[in-house]
């Protein structure tokens, strides 16, 4: 279940302990261990120990990257790119979608 949550590692050194939070939400769930196989234990446990509250509590839970957010750019690029997407045929979310896939592929 926790393939949709990301999580970091830092490392303690006062405490000897690996420790992480997961990232993308507004809740904050940590997690800890002497290991990076027990790290990687309890952020799953987090995550299922979340999900399993929402349930209890009837809410629905935080699932980070919904796949939208808001982006501020010039007005030039933004006329730019909608011009772009009207000669293609394609919607400016498609266009933006586009850039950003063979950016980051």
């Amino acid at each position: 279940m926790g393939k949709s949550y990301n999580g970091t590692v830092e490392y303690s050194g006062e405490d000897g302990c690996l420790f992480g939070k997961v990232v993308g939400m507004k809740s904050l769930l940590s997690y800890e261990g002497d290991s990076v196989h027990e790290l990687e234990r309890n952020f799953q446990n987090a995550i299922d120990e979340y999900l399993e509250d929402c349930m209890q509590r009837n809410v629905e839970p935080e699932y980070p990257y919904k796949g939208t957010f808001n982006v501020k750019i010039s007005p030039e690029l933004h006329r730019n790119i909608a011009v772009y997407a009207i000669e293609h045929g394609k919607s400016l979310n498609a266009v933006v979608e586009e850039a950003i896939g063979n950016m980051v592929r």
